[in-house]
């Protein structure tokens, strides 16, 4: 079978009728998906929402074809400032055993991303300017992958998702780890309350 996707063409709306996650589903049924230039680029919602990093796997995004990973580090992977823990180090340490390419990617100042990385050592890149895509296409560049292998796992929609989405790459959202943070952070905090109320509702009627 042969599946078009289209833009949507009505006023403000931005979805589509198949996520990232869903296309890969249906072509692994060894169906054709055709998907028009940009559309849902400009969706706020992320593909998938899990509760932590840690609960998602990654082995089966590797048996799925993806081969590079980008990630948020504050509240993420750590709560905010923090260095990398031992859950962290585990996690890089199997994620380079099955194979993935990481680049961490943050708005935050070198001194702090180094010292995240210092324990983990993957491709790393300071003061992206996320939401801006051209962070996302650096990381890219780095790992040696595309947008059809790579994700991005982050806890913020207005930063993290919307760049990806942006973007065009496969969008994991996690829950913030620990609630203290800078307080433009917290603002968006409550934004994003509202359209992880619609994102959670339109799951629900998709099902």
């Amino acid at each position: 079978m042969i599946i078009g996707v289209p833009k949507e063409i009505k006023n403000n709306e931005n979805r589509v009728g198949m996520t990232p996650s869903g296309v890969a589903e249906v072509v692994k049924q060894g169906h054709r998906v055709f998907i028009q230039h940009t559309a849902g680029i400009n969706s706020g919602f992320p593909d998938e929402y899990v509760d932590s990093t840690y609960e998602i796997d990654f082995d089966a995004l590797y048996r799925e074809g993806y081969r590079g990973i980008i990630f948020d580090i504050d509240n993420t992977l750590v709560p905010h400032g923090a260095p990398a823990d031992e859950r962290a180090k585990k996690l890089f340490a199997h994620l380079k055993e099955l194979g993935f390419s990481c680049c961490l990617l943050s708005n935050n100042k070198e001194p702090r991303v180094k010292m995240f990385n210092d324990d983990v050592q993957v491709q790393y890149i300071f003061k992206a300017g996320k939401p801006k895509c051209f962070g996302y296409e650096k990381a890219m560049e780095r790992m040696g992958t595309d947008r059809s292998n790579t994700l991005f796992v982050g806890d913020q929609i207005f930063t993290d998702i919307y760049g990806a989405n942006r973007t065009g790459i496969r969008t994991i959202m996690v829950r913030y780890i620990h609630p203290k943070e800078e307080i433009q952070i917290v603002l968006k905090r409550k934004l994003e309350k509202i359209v992880l109320f619609f994102y959670r509702r339109y799951q629900k009627r998709t099902k």
